[in-house]
This record gives structure tokens, C-alpha cells and sequence, in this order.
């Protein structure tokens, strides 16, 4: 896949799993929000926390989830705590990190909680 057609995939994805959270409910506060640290696919509301999202796009779930390195994780980590330092509760706001897996037919697979925090 080119680069410009690999963003667009990416960016295809990304939507298909922020309109699977509104369906259950969840309203999407950001997309593609980049702090100082480092860059979070979606940030959702679930009721008085936050859940970051993290979107990843392959021909199949195991290879999507392959793709998420521990310098990734450490990035949104890094992230999620600039964006928390922005709320009211700091730190203490309630908030989960979930991967969300999309296969090359547009299936989704989210894992909540995925790094467990």
C-alpha cells in the first residue's frame, strides 16, 4: 500500500470505530489529538471517564495487533497523561486504554482495557 493510500485506510478505519462507540453510546471528544508526547487515535467519553483508543488497520486481527509496539504504547501513555492534566480530576480522572482491531472486510474487534490499566 502506498503511504497516501495506507493514511486514507487508517483514517477510514479510525471513523468506522469511532461511529462503533457512538452506537454504543459513547460520544467522541477527540480524534487524532496530539499532545507533546505523542498522538491518540480517539479520546471517548464513557460517562465521567475517558477512554483512549488506539485503531489498527491490517488484513487480518493478529497482524493488526502485532503492529502495536512497546515505544507506541510508551507514546500513548505519554499522551493520555497530557490529556488528562487537562481535565478537572487531573490524574485521578477514570479513563482505560482499548485497542481497536480492523480487519481488511471492515470487521472490529475492540479489546477494553487492552493494556491493563
Amino acid at each position: 500500500m502506498s503511504g497516501s493510500t495506507s493514511y486514507q485506510a487508517g483514517l477510514a478505519a479510525e471513523e468506522q470505530v469511532a461511529e462503533s462507540y457512538r452506537r454504543g453510546g459513547h460520544m467522541l471528544r477527540n480524534r487524532r489529538w496530539r499532545g507533546k508526547g505523542g498522538e491518540i487515535d480517539l479520546v471517548v467519553e464513557d460517562g465521567e471517564g475517558l477512554i483512549f483508543v488506539e485503531v489498527k488497520k491490517a488484513r487480518d486481527f493478529a497482524r493488526a495487533a502485532e503492529r502495536i509496539t512497546t515505544r507506541q504504547l510508551r507514546r500513548i501513555y505519554d499522551a493520555a497523561a497530557e490529556y488528562l492534566g487537562q481535565m478537572p480530576l487531573g490524574l485521578n480522572t477514570p479513563s482505560r486504554f482499548d485497542v481497536a482491531l480492523v480487519d481488511g472486510a471492515g470487521r472490529i474487534e475492540i479489546l477494553e482495557n487492552a493494556f491493563g490499566h
